[in-house]
């Protein structure tokens, strides 16, 4: 197992407080918090490829269908 030094603000400090109980302690809150930034990307790159699909197949979405979505999806 690595270890990694990261240098938190007060603020930062605070928001680690905050969750480490709740995740086991400090480190263990931020590995989570790691796992979920890389889920996020996952998730990012996955809707980028769709939506990269979806323009090549069914040509590019325009500006009434995107207030559609987003209106129907609470975006």
């Amino acid at each position: 197992m690595g270890t990694t030094t990261v240098r938190l603000n007060d603020e930062d400090k605070a928001l680690l407080d905050m969750l480490a109980p709740e995740y086991g302690g400090r480190s263990s809150a931020i590995r989570q918090a790691l796992r979920n930034l890389a889920a996020d990307r996952r998730r990012q790159d996955a809707l980028r490829s769709f939506l990269i699909e979806w323009d090549t197949e069914a040509g590019p979405i325009d500006n009434e269908e995107i207030t559609a979505m987003a209106d129907r999806y609470g975006l």
